[in-house]
């Protein structure tokens, strides 16, 4: 199947990935405030429970279609390392940046919400920002990792834990991903953030995608072809062949 062919498809799975985890996170963030409106740690709390369930799920769910990155630093990264084609990470973006905002919109209605409502949440502070450089570059560890020591089918599980465990240990509860950062925008609740803060977080973010290269380069240098055989998730659905990823330097199937 060519690469033409089917991505579409993985565009699609894309949006709907994208669209679906910021339904989540910003409908778990209201329903907690709803629920527990005099506990912010326990609004967290559930907040964060049920994004990283809702991850996990949405991982499992749209992974052998895509690669589930709903992430674009996570899509760049992958395409460094030669995992995913530059043309394929590029019709990505708009897709997960658009199917977040999507999102935001679907949990406004459910909750009966204004259907579009900016944030008001300042969140841009240094400890923030460099929560978020934290974050963004401990989720790329995890994911790599994982990949180049042919442990992927762990990764729907140990992704979902890792994020809800960063909305706990980093200052900016631990957004770690562009498309999300844009889509809570639109969500004047729990989840939200203001317009003026985003520009930083994107960049913080970024800075965490430039300092996790240089890590993984560092601590997993190559993918053997024993490892690529058991890292790539429903292999015959993307382009590259298993041979193919083990002769690129580090190619992986993100997830």
């Amino acid at each position: 199947m060519s690469v033409p062919t089917q991505l579409p498809r993985r565009v699609l799975a894309e949006f709907l990935g994208s669209g679906l985890l910021a339904a989540i996170v910003i409908g778990s963030g209201t329903a907690a405030q709803q629920l527990s409106p005099s506990d912010v740690g326990l609004e967290l709390f559930e907040n964060a429970v049920a994004t990283a369930a809702g991850l996990s799920a949405i991982i499992l769910m749209f992974g052998p279609i895509s690669g589930a990155h709903f992430n674009p630093v996570v899509s760049f990264a992958d395409a460094v390392f030669g995992g995913l084609r530059w043309r394929v990470a590029v019709a990505y973006l708009p897709a997960q940046v658009t199917g977040c905002i999507a999102g935001a919109v679907l949990a406004n209605l459910m909750f009966d919400q204004a259907v579009v409502s900016l944030a008001t949440k300042h969140r841009a502070s240094w400890g923030h920002l460099l929560g978020e450089v934290v974050a963004t570059a401990g989720l790329l560890l995890v994911i790599f990792a994982l990949a180049r020591t042919g442990r992927a089918q762990l990764a729907p599980a140990t992704v979902g834990v890792y994020i809800g465990s960063a909305y706990f240990f980093t200052s900016s509860t631990s957004f770690a991903n562009p498309a999300i950062t844009v889509g809570r925008m639109f969500s004047n609740s729990f989840a939200g953030i203001a317009p003026t803060s985003v520009p930083a977080f994107i960049g913080a973010q970024c800075l965490g995608g430039v300092v996790a290269l240089g890590l993984i380069k560092a601590l997993y240098p190559q993918l053997s072809p024993g490892q690529a055989s058991s890292v790539v998730v429903a292999q015959a659905d993307r382009p590259e062949t298993t041979a193919a990823l083990a002769a690129k330097d580090g190619g992986c199937n993100a997830v």
